[in-house]
């Protein structure tokens, strides 16, 4: 089968985790904060802080932003549920904001409209997570407009989007106050399981690292007692037990290293995907200038004149053509449902759903495979 994505592992990641292997730190070692100064000097940040996955991420950085009970949390419907969870795992209420049709990702237009209706019932959001679909930076010079209007901190989830650009700076470098990252196996480079919260504030920076383990010190200067040794640690706060260890983080600087190799190959046959599929009826993924995507995904949308989206589907994993569903609007799930949220609460979101299909994109395809893809869809779309 041709897998939607896939990771690319080589034998210089294979080596560098051997080495970690036959080195004295399996976990808690010197790779991992390595690897965190390797992240954050591409991604043009001030501070970069491991863990252990991307979900992980999204729930320490809303407690380090200070999401509790109380808080009101915003994001966008068409994401993995993990972009709502997060802030219901802190004992927040969550919201959606409907998705701009063409770059799927969360709208502007929707959100100022949000928030001035937030703002007449007093019911404003105290955090904002956009989502970065598929690779593609939302808006957040915008965003970041009315976040400094309207009084709510941004908390950007870049899980599609490791390496992606917006205004000329790579994501994770303005703009939002925290990044989350996420390096599973699927995603742009992969530590296996494993994720990354990015920030230019040293005290979120600061909190965040303590969250990640147990709410523990062992620096003197923090500490509300002078140590009587080098064993002495304090709990200053309730955290969990969510760090990286070190054969992923070698796995994760080991693939950092091919960072631009790997996304340039990923824009190389998303710029051929347009050509192949241009004749054809359907709604290809955009970016907009000041954009660059990472293309963790390829999502098109069914138009008028093809056969339905189940039946093409099936057709092309009968094909061993491995296209995937990105996403089921989150609203629209069970849980979501008994909390209130109902079906044509987000409109944009469920269009946008009800015709979308992921095709197969990653750095291992090869132009003959993806012409393979191309092949199988052109007919599968206008099978009687």
């Amino acid at each position: 089968m041709i897998p939607y994505s896939c990771q690319q592992i080589t034998e210089d990641d294979i080596a560098a985790v051997t080495a970690v292997l036959r080195s004295e730190y399996l976990t808690q070692g010197p790779v991992l904060p390595a690897f965190e100064a390797a992240f954050a000097a591409r991604h043009g940040v001030a501070h970069a802080v491991a863990v252990s996955n991307a979900t992980v991420g999204l729930h320490l950085a809303c407690l380090a932003l200070g999401v509790g009970p109380g808080s009101v949390v915003w994001t966008s419907p068409n994401s993995f549920v993990a972009s709502a969870n997060c802030a219901l795992y802190c004992g927040a209420e969550v919201g959606f904001v409907d998705m701009d049709p063409a770059t799927r990702n969360l709208s502007v237009a929707a959100l100022r409209i949000k928030l001035a209706s937030a703002r007449a019932q007093g019911c404003l959001p105290d955090v904002l997570i956009p989502v970065d679909f598929g690779g593609l930076p939302a808006e957040l010079r915008e965003m970041r407009a009315l976040a400094n209007e309207y009084g709510f901190k941004i908390l950007e989830d870049a899980s599609h989007a490791t390496g992606a650009s917006y205004l000329g700076q790579p994501v994770g470098a303005a703009w939002a106050d925290a990044t989350v990252f996420s390096f599973h196996a699927v995603k742009v480079i992969t530590t296996a399981e494993g994720g990354m919260v990015t920030t230019q504030d040293p005290a979120l920076a600061q909190r965040l690292q303590a969250l990640r383990s147990h709410g523990l010190t062992r620096d003197a200067a923090q500490m509300h007692h002078a140590p009587e040794g080098p064993w002495v640690y304090e709990q200053h706060s309730l955290g969990f037990n969510a760090r990286m260890t070190e054969l992923q983080a070698a796995l994760g600087h080991s693939q950092l290293g091919r960072l631009d190799a790997m996304q340039a190959r990923r824009a190389e046959l998303a710029a051929r995907y347009g050509r192949l599929l241009a004749d054809l009826p359907l709604g290809l993924p955009v970016e907009p200038e000041g954009c660059r995507s990472a293309w963790h995904l390829y999502p098109v949308t069914l138009e008028a004149g093809t056969a339905p989206r189940a039946q093409v589907f099936q057709a092309m994993r009968a094909a061993d053509i491995g296209v995937n569903v990105h996403y089921i609007p989150i609203h629209t799930q069970p849980f979501y449902a008994a909390r209130g949220f109902a079906p044509g609460d987000f409109p944009e979101a469920e269009r946008y759903y009800a015709r979308a299909i992921s095709l197969p994109l990653h750095p291992s395809l090869t132009d003959a495979q993806q012409d393979q893809v191309v092949a199988v869809l052109r007919q599968a779309l206008f099978a009687g």
